[in-house]
């Protein structure tokens, strides 16, 4: 069997862009990736267009090697826009593989271990009492793990620019979250997402405001590039961190694993480099007791993929997911994916059918064109830019 085409699919899904990528082989066997770097999805496309140049020829079934050559054997290896390029590819060659030998991709990793993976909701309802409905609507449903979001007026400044002040947001975040874990009690597990807006006074402040035990997890508090900054924040504060969707190789994780610096790894299949990569990072994870909590906003190639690394795994927390009763964002269109996993509120179900058990109606991709992502620029104000 050989590699016959490289092909990209940019496509808007829901509300935002979907970067999907097919693998086609001489025996008609194809395989589907998608790649994470969201908002930077034309800068992957193009990488990917260098790497098809010297992989069409190749045999798909060997997927390490060609990882390692497609890493490898250019220089100035690494970085996210490479990375993304190549989980992408990884998970559509791990899905001709499965195709090819009539095995779901779970067993090309060591066989499945959970029959069904357990989920997390997102909440991004504003501090105040809808948080607490909605809280209390994800309880009533069996969504039992919680991840809301901060203190973010949506204003503007005097020329129309985003305005984000993270001093300003602490205070009623942690107000509300200490209210909301009062209302609800101590058995639903309890997080937030920062998006790395704050720096390490600022989020050491924001975890003070709150009795010990309000968070069971902060994700992304600060900025990643330092982790002596992370280490700093792990000091002074006592709240598990969440660190990891950013990462774009195992090389990344180390410090943050080797140092005791995260307690979750939010690993994202398609950023770190593809299952090929994901696998190492979780095995090195479970050396050190951390727990996989896979970042996961993307569409159904993106669950799927997760679903597999978390099925063939023993040290999983538990995975994103983008649709719940308070999050609905059109991501896993059906008829754009016919085929694709099956959900039953907050348990994802393992494909057990040949390859990652997802499919993409191309017609309909085609038509469904790519949109220019209109990102935010969050501004002080002062007018100084500020953490996105």
């Amino acid at each position: 069997m050989q590699i016959r085409d490289i092909k990209v699919l940019p496509t808007f899904v829901g509300r935002r862009n979907q970067l999907i990528v097919k693998v086609e082989t001489d025996e008609g066997i194809h395989g589907w990736g998608e790649s994470g770097l969201s908002s930077r999805e034309l800068a992957v496309a193009e990488a990917i267009k260098h790497f098809r140049e010297f992989m069409l020829g190749k045999d798909p079934l060997n997927i390490a090697g060609l990882w390692q050559e497609m890493y490898r054997s250019n220089y100035f290896e690494g970085g996210r826009v490479l990375a993304a390029a190549i989980s992408a590819i990884d998970i559509a060659l791990h899905d001709v593989k499965g195709k090819a030998l009539g095995v779901p991709v779970y067993q090309l990793l060591g066989g499945k271990q959970r029959d069904w993976i357990p989920l997390f909701a997102t909440t991004a309802a504003p501090m105040g009492p809808k948080l607490i409905e909605d809280t209390r609507l994800l309880l009533s449903e069996g969504w039992n793990v919680i991840r809301t979001w901060m203190h973010a007026p949506d204003e503007g400044d005097a020329h129309g620019r985003r305005v984000f002040e993270p001093r300003e947001s602490i205070g009623p975040t942690a107000t509300w979250l200490t209210r909301l874990r009062e209302e609800v009690g101590n058995g639903p597990v309890i997080g937030i997402d920062y998006h790395h807006r704050l720096t390490v006074a600022e989020a050491a402040s924001f975890c003070q405001r709150m009795p010990s035990g309000t968070l069971d997890f902060l994700e992304e508090p600060i900025r990643d590039e330092t982790p002596e900054a992370y280490e700093a924040l792990r000091r002074m504060v006592d709240v598990p961190f969440a660190i990891g969707e950013e990462f774009a190789s195992k090389w990344q994780f180390l410090p943050y694993i080797e140092r005791d610096i995260t307690q979750f790894a939010r690993i994202d299949v398609c950023n770190v480099g593809g299952l090929t990569e994901a696998m190492k990072v979780a095995g090195w994870c479970e050396a050190h007791y951390v727990d996989l909590m896979p970042h996961n906003p993307l569409g159904p190639i993106c669950v799927a993929a997760s679903a597999h690394l978390c099925a063939a795994v023993n040290n999983v927390a538990w995975m994103e997911i983008r649709s719940s009763p308070t999050e609905e964002l059109g991501f896993y269109d059906q008829e754009l994916f016919p085929v694709q996993c099956r959900q039953e509120g907050p348990r994802l179900w393992v494909p057990d059918g040949p390859g990652l058990g997802v499919e993409l109606n191309e017609e309909l991709a085609a038509r469904q064109q790519f949109q220019m992502p209109r990102t935010v620029h969050l501004r002080r104000r002062d007018g100084s830019i500020t953490n996105s």
